[in-house]
């Protein structure tokens, strides 16, 4: 469907695989909140398949069931740990290779930009911060604004403070909780290539598109929108 001319449009994108490469900080993170409770610890690819999900969602689908008691012990060292690996001299969670000009050229189009993320509000800001991306997003939806994905009350309240209609959304992710949220609010979605779930498993949640690098998102939205 084509929007009107005076309809919103708007790209909403998920963070942590997405827009910034943070695995590495996340796994260490999770890596050391279950050391020290003396649980086993989780392998990286398991951690990566938890990432968008709300940490103590997130965190429980790792842990033992007899270690359940312990959920919030453990949410908490995480955040710990993530905030002491932040702040080490050097740390980064690298854009992905394309960002800056893809964002430049959805907001050129009349686009509206928005995130809805599992990480907190306060962990957003400070990654759209430290690239200088805060003013490109007119809306940021958060774990500290609603249920954790994949339920789509945040893209939802996304599309209403900005007057999109689901026609007119599209949601960018890397996860099966991305595209099961998109579909659940009606919306458009594009999986990336470049993040933590597969691309076949984003087809099979419903990803309209897959992308296989930043410089295609423009034109295979536009493509949606027109279709």
């Amino acid at each position: 469907m084509t929007p009107g001319v005076s309809a919103t449009r708007l790209v909403v994108f998920d963070c942590d695989g997405t827009l910034v490469d943070s695995q590495h900080a996340i796994v260490e993170a999770m890596t050391q909140a279950f050391a020290g409770h003396s649980l086993p610890l989780p392998d990286a690819e398991s951690v990566r398949r938890v990432v968008g999900l709300a940490l103590p969602e997130a965190v429980a689908r790792l842990m033992p069931l007899a270690a359940m008691d312990r959920l919030d012990s453990v949410s908490t060292a995480y955040k710990d740990a993530f905030t002491d690996i932040r702040l080490r001299p050097g740390h980064e969670e690298p854009l992905y290779p394309g960002v800056r000009e893809a964002l430049t050229l959805l907001l050129e189009s009349g686009a509206m930009l928005g995130v809805a993320t599992g990480k907190s509000r306060n962990g957003l800001l400070r990654v759209l911060e430290v690239h200088g991306l805060r003013d490109s997003f007119i809306t940021l939806k958060t774990a500290d604004d609603g249920p954790g994905k994949p339920n789509p009350d945040i893209l939802l309240d996304a599309m209403a403070e900005t007057g999109a209609m689901p026609e007119t959304t599209v949601m960018i992710g890397d996860t099966t909780f991305d595209i099961e949220m998109a579909v659940r609010a009606r919306a458009l979605s594009i999986g990336v290539a470049w993040g933590y779930h597969p691309s076949n498993e984003l087809t099979a949640a419903g990803a309209l598109r897959i992308a296989k690098q930043y410089g295609e998102l423009p034109t295979m939205i536009a493509n949606l929108w027109e279709t």
